[in-house]
Order: C-alpha cells, then structure tokens, then sequence
C-alpha cells in the first residue's frame, strides 16, 4: 500500500477499511466472540488469570517488551537528531521525523482514549473472579462504578505503532517495507497476546488498537512523506546531475 494518493482516494480508503472495520467489531460483539475467547483462556488456565504474573507474559512480554519498544524509540529519535545535525544526512529528515512522530503519535492517542473511556478489564469482572459487571462499550456506565483504563489495548500500541516502520522504509528503502511491516504486526500480536493470556484485555481491544496506529501512520505518511520519498528517488536517479543538487537543496 502505497501513501502516494489524492484526498479522495484516501477518503475512499479509509472509509472502506473503516467501514469493514465497524463490520468485524460489530460481528464480535454480537457473537460473543470476545467472552468466547477469554473463557477459553480463562479456562485453559485453570479457571484462573495464572498466567497473570508468569515470567513470560509478565516480565518478558510485557515489561520486556515495553522496554524494546522505548529502545526503538531512543534509536529512531537519536537517528533523527543525527539526520538534523549531519548536513549529508539531511535527506532522511523527513523519514526519520515521521517515524518518530507516528509512533510518539499513536502510543498517546491509544493512552488518551485508554484514559477517557472506563472499561474494565476482562480480570476485573465477576465473570472472570473480578468484582465488576460487564458494562458494554457503548453502554451508560454506572456512576457507582470506579474509573477503569482497560480499553483500548495500551500495551498492544507498543507494538503496532511500528507498523509505521511500512511508511519509513517505503521512503528511503522499499525493499525493507515488508519486514517493517511485519516487525510492527508481530510485535503488537506477541504484546496483545500476552496481554490477552494475562486477564488485561479482550480481542477487540487489541484490534481497535491495531486500526487507530494504522490510520494515524497512513495519515501522517501521506501529509509528510511524499516530498521525502520524491527527494530520494531525485537523488538515486541516474540521470541527475550533481550541479543540480543546489537548487534541489539550497
């Protein structure tokens, strides 16, 4: 998928995508899928969230893998300070900047949605061993009810605000463009999962998470990245000559 695209093409796309998106969650909700799920899990672990606290989903899923995307973090931030400071690396500023801002973009959307809607975790239910009744999404929640952030998933960010690593590598790498992707889906699966198995979250948190990185790295790749990627190609070209480069970059 490409980001080159007019403003009607990428309304287009994104209210298709959109719109087969609401699909499937409403499918979900109306299926049960979600509780289907999580009983399975619930059950498989013994009627109980055991593997809540176990070194895999705990400290190597979730702490570790928050840690591994904050290290990506720092690493992508720090080629963008580089890419400011070297002037021979100033073609890759807009790349590095949108990579930087897509994922610092996504993870705080996902947190300030997470922290303005109260729902509660599949552990805090009484179906599940918790205290609470299950208050649907679109459901008034009681005003007895203690403020919840369970929704969306906001360990599963961490992961899917990669999938801008698509956009960045389309830019100044095509060919990695595919492993960027799947580095990004991968790791807000594996995160997700985790999260999943430990009682945190229900499916559908994770895909509302997986739809809002998608469409704010779409977003942001198509306003910021196509002079950076029509740079690059200018500068790779064969045929352009390096007494044009001047007044391609003044």
């Amino acid at each position: 998928m490409h980001y080159h695209l007019t403003a009607k093409k990428l309304f287009l796309l994104l209210l298709i995508i959109w719109t087969g998106f609401i699909a499937l969650i409403a499918s979900i909700y109306h299926y049960n899928i979600d509780f289907l799920l999580a009983d399975q899990l619930f059950s498989l672990e013994g009627e109980n969230w055991t593997l809540k606290h176990h070194l895999l989903t705990e400290t190597v899923l979730h702490d570790g893998g928050r840690l591994l995307s904050e290290t990506m973090g720092v690493i992508a931030i720090s080629g963008f300070i580089l890419c400011l400071l070297h002037p021979r690396l100033r073609h890759w500023r807009c790349a590095t900047g949108y990579l930087v801002l897509s994922v610092l973009l996504s993870t705080v959307s996902v947190s300030v949605i997470k922290h303005s809607i109260s729902m509660d975790c599949p552990w805090d239910l009484a179906r599940y061993g918790g205290d609470l009744p299950f208050i649907g999404l679109f459901e008034a929640r009681p005003a007895g009810l203690p403020d919840t952030a369970c929704f969306p998933a906001g360990h599963a960010s961490a992961g899917y605000a990669w999938i801008a690593l698509y956009f960045f590598f389309q830019a100044i790498w095509p060919r990695g463009r595919w492993p960027g992707l799947a580095t990004g889906l991968l790791m807000g699966f594996a995160f997700g999962f985790a999260q999943q198995l430990r009682g945190a979250h229900f499916l559908s948190h994770d895909l509302w998470t997986l739809m809002i990185c998608w469409t704010i790295s779409l977003l942001l790749a198509q306003l910021l990245l196509r002079h950076s990627t029509t740079t690059l190609r200018l500068l790779k070209a064969p045929d352009v000559k390096s007494t044009a480069l001047p007044r391609l970059f003044p």
